[in-house]
């Protein structure tokens, strides 16, 4: 199921949710709903872990909902919530009737039986907000992106380290996509030799009557910080990276005039230890497409290369996370929809053991490092006058 396939849960039209703000909510549901890993071991497993008691802050996007479920799926409680928003706690408390109102972020953060906080606020205060959460001895799952800035990222990595607190970034493309975690199971597996190069697109929708935010570039952190940090995460995921550079990286703004703080297009080339990476993002799916964007994701090998289509299959086979496989063999599709997704158990399992098997610190800043880099030394897309 692809990350915006909550489409049909919500009843409404494919053309309709596309267009959805990312500033706002839908009255009673939001979010990705996810197929999460509910082995009888792993059901065994969230049966005899300590309950995760666990709070919102910060429900500016729409993928907040996502993150709740993540973590309600795999046994945590859900606390508490606070935003300055009032419509949008208004709206959350639709979908979670239950959940605390807190009167303030501070409340949250004092309250020491609350063991995580997930936040999808403005993109530049998910940093500030992580940090505050750490000091505050609590573990924290943003949403990408996770930093906007590189300074950002020099304070929460330090930050971190200081305090030994998670500090997580939902990198929803790979930890919420069935077919791209079958794909990295696959070619870790070495179903087709070992990497030698990726080659992504993330094209997106941009809808109607997305907020003030979404237009301000030191809001959304830009098209490549924003966007990007899905194709850094699968070049680092499939090549099992540990260093990584960029080599040339370009963003602009090419068809929005009347919008002059906004990039609509970002493109940029990777360099690993043994492997080399392109990707491409932009806002310029057309109303056509029944999704949010046609994202495509090819992984080259010595011996073969699968394709990966998460989220839609143009005139093809219907729905998503669709994976095709070439090898010296044979040519294969592989409907993934039904793969486990790791990732929500394992974050609760590293939060109680203090561990690390959802997703190293290292990786987690390192996709957050080189997509930075690429957005901070980005040359226009085209020639200026």
């Amino acid at each position: 199921m692809n990350r915006r396939a909550f489409i049909s849960s919500l009843g409404t039209s494919g053309a309709a949710l596309a267009a959805w703000p990312a500033g706002a909510l839908p009255p009673a549901r939001a979010g990705r709903p996810v197929r999460h890993e509910r082995s009888r071991a792993k059901a065994q497993a969230a049966a005899t872990r300590p309950p995760v008691a666990f709070a919102a802050i910060g429900l500016n996007h729409s993928h907040v909902y996502s993150q709740v479920e993540t973590v309600i799926a795999h046994g945590g409680t859900l606390a508490a919530v606070y935003a300055k928003e009032p419509e949008l706690v208004a709206a959350f408390t639709k979908r979670y009737p239950g959940v605390k109102v807190a009167r303030s972020e501070q409340e949250i953060l004092d309250d020491t039986a609350i063991k995580l906080v997930v936040s999808a606020a403005i993109p530049n205060e998910r940093g500030p907000l992580g940090i505050r959460v750490m000091q505050a001895g609590k573990d924290f799952m943003a949403d990408k992106p996770g930093v906007t800035t590189l300074a950002q990222l020099a304070d929460v990595r330090r930050v971190q380290a200081q305090t030994g607190r998670i500090y997580s970034i939902l990198y929803g493309g790979r930890l919420e996509s069935p077919a791209t975690q079958r794909a990295v199971e696959l070619v870790h597996a070495g179903a087709i030799g070992e990497v030698v190069h990726t080659m992504g697109t993330g094209p997106h929708k941009i809808g109607a009557n997305r907020p003030d935010w979404f237009w301000k570039r030191e809001q959304f952190g830009g098209v490549i910080g924003d966007l990007g940090t899905h194709q850094v995460d699968y070049f680092l995921a499939f090549t099992k990276g540990t260093k990584g550079a960029v080599v040339s990286s370009r963003a602009g703004n090419l068809h929005h005039p009347d919008r002059p703080d906004f990039e609509d297009f970002g493109d940029a080339m990777l360099q690993g230890e043994r492997a080399t990476g392109y990707f491409r993002v932009d806002w310029f799916t057309p109303g056509g497409v029944a999704t949010f964007g046609d994202s495509r994701l090819t992984v080259m090998g010595t011996d073969g290369y699968l394709e990966i289509r998460p989220n839609v299959d143009l005139a093809g086979r219907p729905g998503g996370s669709h994976l095709f496989l070439v090898d010296q063999k044979e040519t294969r599709y592989i409907d993934a929809k039904d793969t486990p997704l790791p990732y929500g158990a394992r974050l609760l399992d590293d939060i109680v053991n203090r561990t690390e098997t959802a997703m190293t610190q290292a990786h987690t800043f390192l996709v957050a490092q080189l997509v930075l880099e690429a957005q901070s030394s980005a040359r226009p897309p085209v020639l200026t006058k």
